[in-house]
């Protein structure tokens, strides 16, 4: 173990050459936790802690009362030993002075309150354990580290930086380019898979070394303790805390973890999108019908590809009619289209609110080629379409209203994203599987999108085979629907 010789009057920062000007951590650099969480992302991303969230190895972490979800995730700290600023990722590693360990504490009840800033979540007193000693940057390479972290003695994280998403080095480089790195500021490197849950009586242990490196440096083991704290929050003062299963999976590590229910399978499955993209709308809306459903199809928009098949899950976007004040406060900016066009995700498809109003384009070809991208499954607005050739020529299948050159502010004030909403005359959900060709759109519930491709499919087979009977020159009475006759030879025929 290798410790500083510089003395420090606050116990807190008693392992660090100074109090850190930034704490700077990495949402996700592990492809073990980016994994479990079900995102690669394809630059790295990060938030701040204050400093006064850094605590020695030996302290106590307070639980606030009322709360439920304080969890840890053990990590590699970085100690920056000289001044960075725009430096390449060559010269990068020649900033760090020190390797040590670090636990970046989040308290899952204030996070979904705090959109990603994880200011409150993550920057209480106490939250950045660090330490106990500190590891010459200059012997160690920085992808032949490893972290691991018990809880009262048990493993629950063990990893190396072998195979980051993003190497220190790329992460000091690209942070260098933003702002300046000074002296004794502390990156927090992320962590991998194994975070989970701890309790008031706890004590969690993080350990980083360099097993391969000569003499095996280690920081040695930092410890914490979880003490029940004695007060809770003030609702006068700001937003309380709150979970969710969702929140409850994600501090845990797992639903399983969490001791909560496996989450439900996908409801468009690779087979039924198979089954899908044979089944013809029109089949479709015959089954549905059957079963009660009518108001199904989105009405008054057609295909700017009228020979490709859509299929796909439903992410929504909803626009209110167009207010000149509304859209000087909502239109500009990173608003909802944007928004919606920049989260779409591989296999959905973007089903736009417009009101049937085809006054203006609710979308061009920058966003058709965005949604293209991001690997969407088509695009469907009951409004007009701007840069039409243009759209058409990116290639997704997009159904719309018409085209109309205007821009979005004529008519319309780009409002929220993944909301129920009506387009063509029909209620669209998230989730909500459509289907199109040719003939229009069809919205599908996904409790009965199996049942209703099945019979859909046993239809189009039986359709097919009248056909053939039709062809021959038979009469349609009594073929077309079978009678007992009909129904008799075919089923004889179909074996």
């Amino acid at each position: 173990m290798s410790t500083n010789t510089t003395d420090t009057a606050d116990p807190r920062f008693a392992c660090l050459p100074q109090r850190p000007g930034k704490v700077i951590a990495v949402h996700l650099s592990y492809p073990s936790r980016a994994d479990q969480r079900g995102r690669r992302p394809a630059d790295p991303s990060y938030f701040l802690k204050p400093s006064s969230s850094l605590s020695p190895s030996g302290a106590t972490i307070e639980r606030p009362a009322g709360t439920e979800l304080l969890a840890f995730e053990g990590e590699v700290a970085l100690v920056i030993g000289a001044p960075a600023r725009r430096v390449g990722v060559d010269a990068a590693w020649d900033h760090v002075a020190w390797v040590t360990a670090s636990d970046d504490f989040g308290l899952y009840d204030l996070r979904q309150n705090d959109r990603g800033s994880n200011v409150r979540s993550k920057g209480g007193d106490g939250y950045t354990p660090i330490g106990p000693g500190l590891i010459d940057a200059r012997a160690v390479r920085p992808d032949g580290l490893r972290v691991r972290v018990w809880v009262n003695g048990e493993p629950a994280q063990d990893d190396t930086t072998a195979d980051l998403l993003f190497s220190f080095p790329q992460i000091v480089a690209d942070l260098s380019q933003h702002f300046t790195l000074e002296t004794g500021d502390v990156i927090l490197t992320g962590t991998p898979a194994g975070s989970s849950v701890v309790v008031p009586g706890d004590v969690v242990e993080v350990e980083v070394d360099a097993p391969t490196a000569p003499g095996a440096p280690s920081s040695g083991r930092l410890a914490t303790t979880v003490v029940a704290g004695a007060h809770g929050f003030d609702a006068a003062l700001g937003s309380l805390p709150a979970v969710d299963d969702l929140q409850r999976a994600e501090a845990w590590g797992s639903r399983e973890a969490a001791g909560l229910p496996a989450a439900p399978g996908p409801a468009l499955t690779p087979e039924l999108r198979a089954k899908l993209e044979r089944v013809p709308v029109a089949g479709l809306s015959a089954q549905l019908r059957k079963r009660g459903l009518n108001n199904v199809t989105i009405d008054g928009v057609r295909p700017v590809h009228p020979g490709a098949k859509l299929v796909g899950t439903a992410k929504t976007l909803r626009f209110v009619p167009g207010r000149e004040d509304l859209f000087a406060s909502h239109g500009g900016g990173y608003n909802a289209q944007k928004r919606a066009f920049d989260a779409v995700e591989a296999g959905e498809v973007l089903v736009i609110e417009a009101r049937g109003e085809a006054g203006s384009g609710t979308l061009g070809d920058i966003l058709a080629i965005r949604a293209h991208a991001r690997g969407a499954a088509g695009i469907v607005t009951d409004g007009g379409v701007r840069d039409y050739d243009a759209v058409a020529a990116v290639g997704i299948p997009v159904y719309t209203a018409g085209a109309h050159p205007a821009v979005l502010g004529r008519k319309h004030v780009p409002w929220e994203q993944d909301v129920t909403i009506g387009c063509g005359g029909t209620t669209v959900q998230p989730g909500d599987i459509l289907v199109g060709d040719a003939d229009g759109v069809i919205v599908l519930p996904p409790a009965l999108a199996e049942e209703v491709a099945d019979a859909a499919l046993a239809q189009e087979e039986e359709d097919a085979w009248v056909a053939d009977r039709v062809a021959e020159g038979h009469p349609v009475d009594g073929l077309f629907p079978p009678n007992a006759e009909w129904r008799e030879r075919y089923e004889t025929e179909r074996g």
